[in-house]
């Protein structure tokens, strides 16, 4: 499913392909949302940007696209010209497309989909319920520190509350798998049982990972030692993550192996650098 920085980058997209443009078709093929969606027929992107995981498209009627994209979904942004070889892709179904000034914003597969009054998009029971987005530069570390620490959610362990987007807004399995990678703590932990150095290293690595992953592309692992294995012809796949998706390979800290544990979704972390 893909986590905040991928929706961001997406939504960056959009803004930079049809911001101000006129839109000149409009097509939502969602039940119930056609007819509303003809008031879009004309009208101009005035913003693209992301909650979490929310994608949200203002216009300049006053109305506001809200998207989620779920385990499937995906914008693409494309030449006008290049739409018919999209819609004839099989296997991808199409959703909507906002297209002007020769570019299109399309969302593939999404099941997410609905057309808000701008008045009502924090009330929307999605947003109103999101934590603090780790990519918002107003969260800070002191921020999430005290998120961590609150009564709320310091009983709980780190591997739920990662997933949680009442608790942070953004992140999700690889992050998670990244950010306590980062901060070497184990998956079962409690932020009510970790030193303050611990919470301190903790929340530094909840923001840094993700503006990471946002900034390069999807790469969250240390810079440096992704670099080199850039120039050493490693695949960006086989690069990018510290320890997600690598059951059994050398921990890029340590040398031990890293680990897989399913808990609901797959957790991946290094025994050796993130024990108990």
């Amino acid at each position: 499913m893909p986590e905040g920085p991928e929706i961001r980058r997406e939504a960056r997209a959009i803004a930079r392909a049809l911001a101000g443009a006129s839109l000149e078709r409009v097509l939502y093929r969602v039940p119930g949302l056609a007819r509303r969606a003809q008031k879009l027929q004309g009208a101009r992107i005035a913003s693209a940007t992301s909650r979490g995981k929310a994608l949200l498209i203002a216009f300049d009627t006053g109305l506001v696209h809200f998207s989620h994209n779920q385990l499937y979904g995906e914008w693409r942004v494309l030449p006008v010209p290049e739409l018919p070889a999209l819609e004839a892709e099989r296997g991808r179904s199409i959703r909507v497309v906002l297209a002007g000034g020769g570019r299109a914003a399309v969302l593939l597969s999404a099941t997410t989909i609905e057309l808000l009054d701008a008045r009502d998009v924090d009330r929307h029971p999605f947003v109103a319920r999101l934590g603090p987005d780790v990519l918002d530069p107003t969260t800070t570390a002191a921020v999430v520190r005290a998120r961590y620490a609150s009564p709320a959610f310091s009983r709980r362990s780190l591997a739920a509350l990662l997933l949680d987007q009442r608790f942070l807004a953004g992140p999700g399995n690889y992050l998670r798998s990244e950010i306590l990678h980062a901060a070497r703590l184990h998956p079962a932990a409690r932020p009510v049982d970790l030193a303050v150095e611990a919470l301190d290293r903790l929340a530094r690595a909840t923001i840094a990972l993700p503006r990471q992953s946002l900034a390069t592309g999807g790469v969250t692992n240390d810079r440096v030692l992704e670099r080199r294995l850039a120039t050493l012809g490693v695949a960006f796949e086989e690069r990018r993550f510290r320890a997600y998706g690598r059951d059994g390979e050398r921990c890029h800290a340590c040398g031990g192996r890293i680990r897989r544990i399913d808990a609901g979704r797959a957790i991946f972390f290094c025994p050796r650098c993130q024990h108990r």
